[in-house]
């Protein structure tokens, strides 16, 4: 995968500068920039200050203080086909199941305007895709975290992308779709079944993050699990299944209630000293994941063309086979 390209710009605050909110001041050095612009890419974390990254727009400004503003290059609007090998589970007309690995991205966005999913169906399907759901998400109607693995569909006509994406917007409550994934959790968890139902939002701290939140821009956010087995009072595996679908739903939802995922670097860096009470195959299989131990293994739905019921299923993958043999070992 290509890595994005990048200009870097800087400047040195002045004595006269001081005290001034970063967003106007960077747009008043740049005019070629707008201040928009500028805002967009404090959030997305692609400015520092004195050498660290500053997420606040209206964080103030000193005097001496060297800014480093990151932008990446303007890239082409329709994203390109790209020969990317895929695992395809079921394929017709209408639509297409992927049993993605970890690491892919799905669409083309910031920090990945190439290697990704969508670049891999467009050179797969051809011009089918051409317009389905917007330019640069062709049949794309939900989506995987790029170190999440396991099952996607996407819609190659017009009125298969309806019929999916009226599916996923009702979130399986009509009873047409089936999502579970399974997800390896630090601890014990008090109950073996149960639902967590906390409202979700970027994180005001971190725009990089996924918080529960009472906000009034706070979406609604419910996930049921299921306990399937234990591993000696460290850690457990869940079976979870979604209400709703929020990006990082499960990963917030799980450390919300104490016990993160494995592996999670974002939501489960307080629980690093637990891996060390691992025994040493199953730590070494945890050093080796290198993400978060979640996996879509079930995905099923109403084909949206003939109305037949489909329903996939995914094995856990080598590096997840290899946790739970490790976990499961004496």
């Amino acid at each position: 995968m290509n890595p994005e390209p990048l200009s870097e710009h800087q400047a040195t605050v002045t004595e006269a500068d001081a005290g001034e909110r970063l967003d106007r001041w960077l747009a008043r050095k740049f005019p070629d920039i707008s201040r928009t612009r500028f805002q967009s890419l404090i959030a997305e974390g692609r400015v520092t200050v004195e050498g660290k990254p500053v997420t606040e727009p209206r964080h103030r400004i000193a005097t001496g203080a060297v800014a480093v503003i990151s932008v990446p290059h303007a890239v082409s609007a329709v994203p390109l086909g790209e020969e990317i090998a895929l695992a395809i589970i079921y394929e017709d007309a209408a639509l297409i199941v992927i049993d993605k690995p970890a690491g892919l991205v799905v669409h083309p966005g910031a920090g990945h305007v190439t290697g990704t999913l969508v670049n891999a169906l467009i050179a797969h399907c051809g011009d089918t895709l051409s317009g389905i759901g917007g330019v640069r998400r062709p049949g794309i109607v939900h989506r995987l975290d790029k170190d999440t693995s396991g099952l996607l569909v996407a819609a190659k006509t017009d009125a298969a992308h309806q019929g999916l994406s009226q599916q996923f917007a009702a979130h399986g409550r009509d009873g047409r779709l089936e999502r579970a994934y399974k997800a390896f959790v630090w601890g014990i968890l008090d109950r073996a079944h149960g639902s967590v139902s906390a409202a979700l939002a970027r994180s005001t701290v971190n725009r990089q993050k996924i918080a529960v939140s009472k906000a009034s821009s706070a979406r609604e956010a419910t996930t049921h699990y299921d306990v399937t087995e234990t591993f000696a009072g460290i850690a457990s595996l869940v079976q979870c299944r979604l209400e709703t679908g929020r990006t990082h739903q499960i990963r917030v939802h799980m450390a919300h209630i104490g016990h993160p995922l494995m592996g999670d670097p974002v939501y489960g860096k307080g629980f690093i000293s637990s891996a060390r009470k691992l025994p040493e195959t199953a730590r070494t299989a945890l050093m080796n994941l290198h993400r978060q131990a979640l996996h879509a293994a079930v995905l099923g739905f109403e084909h949206p063309i003939s109305g037949a019921k489909l329903r996939f299923e995914s094995p856990l993958p080598a590096d997840l086979q290899a946790l739970l043999d490790a976990l499961r070992e004496p």
